[in-house]
């Protein structure tokens, strides 16, 4: 038997791995728990909290470091240890929340794992429903964020596409060099550390194991996404993306509801066997 060329297979968890009622298919399920063992480590890499990403891992047998929250929190899914946790610079943090607050638009910030908000809205249980976690309600979120005096890990805002692109303009040359940002969902426009990225987190997991870039394959449908595709020895993109996403993958797969995933186990790891 040859040497198996690929050792690590990152996989997003939206629109990548769920299908649109946001559970894994059962043909994704088996072939994951194939990939793992046929010995490649398996990791999840989300915009998720952990404590969002951690039930899915479960199911999934995914016992590996998880990049969370787009990358800025890689903790292990059976140990709890924390690999490295980037997050929002705290002064950073404010300059971003307060010039968002000038638009009214809906904002989530992240504290030890906990989402919290301003007030209830119609973008707040939207959120929930996706990550099936509650959110705290806690009024004007910088004079929390004061009070608190951390640096969140990361800060959402969510609101119509069209509104999310003319944002991302604006804030793009202001803190471009500053933090990471980018859009997960076409609503959601992210703010992270610059380091706080798929790219950048996947190459630490990668270091951690011993793994080199040319044995990983990573996974995904979105711009959040892009940083993993382009750093992974197979950049794999789901047919549910957008074009401008699939232009970047070395292969593009089936949908999320088609069980891409289990495709691309099944012919870049499991057929190698």
């Amino acid at each position: 038997m040859s040497k198996r060329k690929y050792k690590l297979l990152a996989v997003d968890l939206d629109d990548t791995m769920l299908n649109s009622r946001l559970m894994v298919p059962k043909g994704s399920r088996r072939a994951v728990e194939q990939a793992r063992e046929a010995g490649v480590r398996v990791t999840l890499a989300t915009g998720r909290m952990f404590c969002s990403a951690l039930p899915f891992a479960r199911e999934l047998g995914v016992q590996e470091y998880l990049m969370t929250y787009q990358g800025a929190l890689v903790k292990h899914a059976v140990t709890g240890d924390v690999l490295f946790h980037r997050p929002v610079p705290f002064d950073l943090a404010l300059e971003v929340i307060e010039l968002v607050n000038r638009y009214g638009y809906h904002i989530n910030i992240y504290v030890d794992d906990i989402p919290y908000i301003a007030r209830q809205t119609k973008e707040s249980e939207l959120y929930t429903a996706i990550s099936r976690i509650p959110m705290e309600e806690v009024g004007d979120l910088t004079a929390f964020l004061r009070e608190r005096k951390q640096d969140p890990t990361k800060i959402v805002v969510v609101t119509r596409e069209e509104l999310i692109d003319s944002l991302l303009a604006e804030v793009r040359p202001l803190f471009g060099d500053k933090l990471h940002i980018t859009k997960s969902k076409p609503h959601f426009l992210e703010f992270s550390h610059p380091l706080g990225n798929k790219g950048d987190a996947l190459t630490a997991i990668a270091e951690h194991y011993g793994v080199a870039r040319e044995e990983i394959i990573a996974v995904g449908d979105g711009y959040n996404d892009l940083e993993m595709i382009d750093y992974a020895g197979l950049g794999v993109v789901v047919g549910n993306a957008r074009p401008e996403i699939r232009e970047r993958a070395d292969y593009v797969c089936r949908t999320n509801d088609e069980c891409g995933v289990a495709e691309v186990v099944e012919k870049f790891i499991l057929a190698e066997s």
